[in-house]
């Protein structure tokens, strides 16, 4: 059972194995939330990868604390999310010796507007402790998470997990579910 049924991915490109085999793979992009956490999103729902210096970055007060704050990017306002403080995962504040240059990922997504039933592309800076590789996985071969991995505040946004070839727990996080918490 994967945790969030309306997930929806783009079509799944086929790739031969040798053989007869072939499998359908999608592209996702590999980050860590936490030293011991990866993560995965799909690589169609994601823009760029940024580097961005604590100074560059305006916080907002008086909003919760896994707003981040905001950025010039590309003369729009990004705005910047804390995603493990998001996810109920150590924030970046508490963190020993936080670096002064922050990893994020823009999230994308195309949005109808409820005002002029319209579509309007709206984008959301996800700060992550690092950024790794494009994954081919198989969407067929996601599983559900044992219930001691999911938090109340982590389900929400949680599709899934795969077991890599390695040992390590791939977290398929929902793009849209992110969208949804995040006032635009």
């Amino acid at each position: 059972m994967i945790m969030n049924a309306n997930f929806e991915l783009p079509a799944p490109i086929p790739v031969v194995l040798g053989g007869d085999r072939h499998e359908q793979l999608n592209q996702f992009l590999r980050f860590h939330l936490l030293p011991n956490m990866t993560a995965v999103m799909p690589a169609g729902q994601l823009t760029e990868i940024l580097k961005v210096s604590l100074s560059q970055i305006t916080p907002i007060p008086h909003l919760p604390e896994w707003v981040f704050g905001v950025y010039n990017w590309r003369g729009e306002i990004l705005w910047l999310v804390d995603l493990g403080n998001l996810l109920g995962l150590t924030s970046w504040r508490q963190q020993e010796n936080p670096p002064s240059v922050l990893s994020f990922i823009v999230l994308d997504s195309f949005r109808e507007s409820d005002a002029s039933a319209r579509h309007e592309n709206l984008q959301l800076g996800l700060l992550v402790n690092r950024v790794e590789d494009i994954e081919w996985l198989n969407i067929e071969q996601l599983q559900s998470p044992p219930s001691s991995m999911v938090t109340e505040q982590l389900a929400p946004f949680l599709c899934g997990y795969w077991l890599s070839p390695n040992g390590d727990t791939l977290t398929l996080l929902d793009g849209d579910a992110i969208f949804d918490r995040v006032p635009t």
